[in-house]
């Protein structure tokens, strides 16, 4: 059985050696991607949104980065502190969490 998805977030993990660029991993990337999943599963989303670890999406100095698919929005500095807010927003209403948007 195809499992489609309507939204994913991809949610930066990725982790330098110490001294290196800075990286999303050092911040709290895996915490964030263990509170997006506990919160879909607490909406009853987990068959419609797939939040999942991704690698370096190049946006180092604005992390901890997500991406949320289809839209391609981006949002940096995400804290843990957020990721309701993204939820209750962006996932389940499709308006953009304007003041963690990154515009390039």
């Amino acid at each position: 059985m195809d499992q489609k998805y309507q939204k994913h977030i991809f949610i930066c993990t990725n982790q330098r050696p110490a001294g290196a660029r800075v990286s999303c991993g050092e911040a709290h990337g895996l915490a964030l991607v263990a509170a997006f999943k506990k919160a879909i599963l607490h909406h009853g989303l987990n068959t419609e949104i797939r939040a999942q670890r991704t690698g370096c999406m190049e946006t180092c100095e604005l992390g901890p980065s997500i991406v949320v698919y289809p839209e391609g929005v981006f949002y940096g500095q995400v804290q843990l502190t957020d990721v309701d807010e993204i939820v209750a927003e962006h996932l389940l209403n499709n308006r953009v969490v304007e003041r963690l948007k990154l515009s390039f």
